[in-house]
């Protein structure tokens, strides 16, 4: 299979660890592609569009882990055809199948279609049935180098961190630290379970840190853990905004979904109302169970 024409793509070298960096630093819908050379296995975690322009170095991978599943991070697998894919468990559904993607996004019937269109013209999708799964702990030996998993889930239920020792590297997905905040809008995102993990996070005995997309890579644990408190500070203003909205007027979900907690205002894709949706849902549950919102038997919801 041909490379794609690309321009030169832009590295980092930590060790045995090579991170390709996507457009823009990964930002989507490209990614972020990190390879390890052991010295017996050629592993690669996630599979962005920046794959596809790697060349050799990346065609050769005999081992994919898979930090979670989404469009934009199997962008490559079509690539490797023979490697051994390993995803957690809790996200293995959505890559052995359509189905399960459309179960793990939460897409209707009337959507689904023109999503699959999308992922395969832009994204290159194709499930892997083959996919095997794995554990939080799971380790996997390179050879002069190892892996090990450690399960943060939020953004989608399997979402992992992939630590590589004895580099001290961390790959830390889609726990991205962009200015846009965490995702966590589909049917299988939990708010509650992102929280804990970017509590989490600073535990993990790593010097660099890697991520999915547009910051690419940390060396200083300083400045790390300075935008990973102002990534994780986007969950009270996204709070803050939804109740500055009901104290306008009490409104329902769809009007709330209307004016958007994520997206500016009028914004529209295939999935925006569903993101929306499912984001604007896990705040009004946990203001309900902190007794700071109220909603009748006509679904209005109000400040208490």
């Amino acid at each position: 299979m041909a490379t794609l024409p690309h321009a030169t793509t832009a590295r980092a070298d930590f060790g045995r660890v090579s991170v390709f960096f996507g457009e823009k630093s990964g930002k989507y819908p490209d990614g972020n592609q990190v390879v390890i050379r052991g010295s017996d296995t050629l592993a690669a975690f996630d599979t962005p569009l920046v794959s596809n322009h790697i060349g050799p170095e990346f065609d050769a991978t005999e081992l994919v882990v898979m930090g979670h599943v989404h469009e934009d991070h199997m962008a490559g697998l079509h690539r490797l055809p023979r490697a051994t894919v390993y995803v957690h468990e809790a996200d293995l559904a959505a890559a052995r199948s359509w189905d399960g993607m459309v179960t793990t996004y939460g897409l209707d019937e009337a959507t689904a279609p023109a999503m699959l269109e999308k992922l395969q013209r832009e994204f290159f999708y194709a499930p892997r049935p083959d996919a095997l799964g794995y554990e939080d702990g799971a380790q996997w030996d390179l050879g002069d180098t190892h892996v090990r998993a450690f399960h943060m889930p939020g953004h989608t239920a399997g979402h992992t961190v992939l630590l590589v020792e004895p580099e001290g590297v961390a790959f830390i997905g889609d726990i991205d630290l962009t200015g846009f905040g965490p995702y966590y809008g589909d049917a299988c995102s939990s708010l509650r379970d992102f929280r804990r993990s970017l509590a989490r996070l600073p535990d993990i005995p790593a010097k660099v840190w890697v991520t999915s997309h547009h910051r690419g890579v940390y060396t200083d644990r300083e400045h790390f853990l300075r935008d990973l408190a102002t990534y994780t500070a986007k969950l009270d203003e996204r709070e803050q905004r939804l109740l500055t909205m009901l104290r306008e007027s009490p409104k329902t979900l769809a009007q709330l979904v209307e004016q958007r907690l994520l997206y500016p205002p009028g914004y529209e894709t295939l999935w925006v109302v569903s993101a929306e949706t499912h984001t604007i849902s896990q705040h009004l549950a946990e203001l309900q169970t902190d007794g700071r919102v109220q909603v009748d038997e006509y679904g209005v919801y109000r400040v208490d």
